[in-house]
């Protein structure tokens, strides 16, 4: 029951066949655990292809094979699991809040991709520790749990993998899905497989849903103790960036018209580049920056962009931004915050794409006119609300992307309007974090009583 997009592991169960009863789920899970136990020569081949496309770290790779690299440390453990940087991010802010409160509590964050791993070295507090999640297999999976020992699990969002789950479950380490969301799509696929659905999100002593629709997929799925505390990633603070790139950023631009196509996938950086042509036809000296969602395509898209006639610079090469220079290519891990502040129109990229869109929340903190394609399934109700108070643009094709891109750079006074407005949006959300600490708190009183 994944949506994230990461790659923990060998696919989740099947969802095609019906699967109406709770005990019905148990063909299903035998299949899956025997292709998991019997396919290690496949799974470990996989893993060696993910190395050689960047996809793993090779200094971690035993880490998937659930070998800890760090010494576990004394007392109380919460270990969480999110499955890329995004889910990853959403939950720094409660981490923070919950070692504060809790001097004897340390945890082990989880993560399956190698920018979610270098953001959280780079981010997660002391007391906090980072490992890549292991590949869902079983062996691998006790492996892990035996030497982690974990007195609470919390999993982030929907990436739930069945044999972690359940091992983890058989161990009365108590389990809460935080921030939990299934879209339609998603709720109909599960469906088809009830008893399967039913039998992991019974799993969970608590389910904490971003909206009142999700929670009521998920209780019809078999989910119980289901409850609203809103999307945490409203809670999150505004991504960081030092005062010193700040200013060198904005030296090397100068007074360039600018825009930023922000965690973009495969595919959109050809359209953002399509859009940039047309747009500098216009609007002499445009630059457009473009900060992949996956840095380590950066070579390859580099080459496509090129091959359109564009003149690329890459950030992590330290290459200049000459007048000559169209397309920045923003390939470094974390500068989100930092390309956010000197942008004043931000794209928000996996939304041309059936991938669901990313988050819409980060440029509206720090105050971007936001453009988005159709496919925002992740972030429906974000962009239900930037939308009604015309914070964002829907756009669908490099067409629309430059003619709306074109206006809004010709007329600043909107785009700035609607940056007010995503900003203004972006903090009425109050509560959220609270109303989270406060669902946990029975659990955390259990693993690690707060300070009083």
């Amino acid at each position: 029951m994944s949506e994230s997009g990461a790659t923990a592991g060998p696919p989740t169960a099947p969802t095609a066949e019906s699967d109406s009863a709770p005990g019905r789920a148990l063909p299903l899970l035998g299949l899956y655990r025997g292709l998991t136990t019997a396919g290690l020569p496949l799974i470990q081949l996989l893993l060696r292809r993910r190395i050689a496309r960047g996809k793993e770290d090779p200094t971690r790779i035993d880490e998937r094979r659930g070998v800890a690299s760090l010494q576990r440390p004394e007392g109380p453990l919460v270990w969480i699991h999110a499955a890329s940087i995004g889910e990853a991010q959403s939950v720094l802010v409660l981490i923070d809040r919950m070692i504060r409160e809790r001097p004897a509590l340390n945890v082990l964050m989880t993560t399956g991709t190698v920018t979610s791993a270098a953001l959280m070295g780079e981010r997660l507090p002391k007391r906090a520790l980072h490992q890549f999640v292991p590949v869902d297999r079983p062996a691998w999976v006790r492996r892990f749990l035996n030497y982690w020992r974990p007195d609470l699990a919390l999993w982030v969002e929907s990436e739930l993998w069945p044999n972690l789950l359940l091992e983890t479950a058989a161990r009365d380490i108590p389990m809460v899905l935080l921030n939990a969301r299934l879209s339609a799509g998603s709720h109909t696929g599960w469906q088809r497989a009830r008893g399967l659905a039913h039998r992991l999100l019974s799993s969970f002593s608590l389910v904490l849903a971003q909206d009142e629709t999700i929670a009521e997929r998920l209780r019809d799925l078999g989910a119980a103790n289901v409850t609203v505390s809103g999307n945490l990633k409203t809670a999150a603070a505004p991504l960081p960036a030092t005062a010193a790139e700040l200013l060198a950023l904005q030296d090397a631009i100068g007074s360039r018209p600018m825009w930023l196509a922000a965690s973009t996938h495969d595919g959109e950086e050809a359209i953002a580049g399509q859009a940039h042509a047309a747009i500098a036809k216009t609007i002499p000296g445009l630059l457009t920056i473009i900060a992949p969602r996956h840095p380590q395509r950066a070579a390859e898209i580099a080459v496509q962009l090129k091959r359109q006639g564009l003149s690329v610079a890459r950030r992590s090469l330290s290459e200049p931004i000459t007048d000559e220079v169209d397309i920045y290519l923003a390939d470094d891990i974390g500068e989100l915050g930092l390309f956010y502040r000197i942008a004043p129109i931000s794209f928000i990229g996996g939304s041309l794409i059936p991938h669901g869109g990313q988050n819409m929340l980060e440029p509206a903190m720090l105050k971007c006119a936001i453009l988005h394609g159709p496919h925002i399934s992740n972030f429906q109700a974000v962009a239900d609300n930037l939308a009604q108070a015309g914070a964002s643009r829907p756009i669908d094709s490099a067409e629309t992307l430059a003619v709306t891109v074109e206006a809004l750079l010709t007329t600043p006074d909107v785009a700035t309007a609607m940056a007010d407005a995503a900003a203004v949006t972006a903090t009425a959300h109050s509560g959220v974090l609270d109303r989270v600490v406060a669902a946990l708190a029975p659990l955390l009183d259990n693993t690690a009583p707060a300070s009083p």
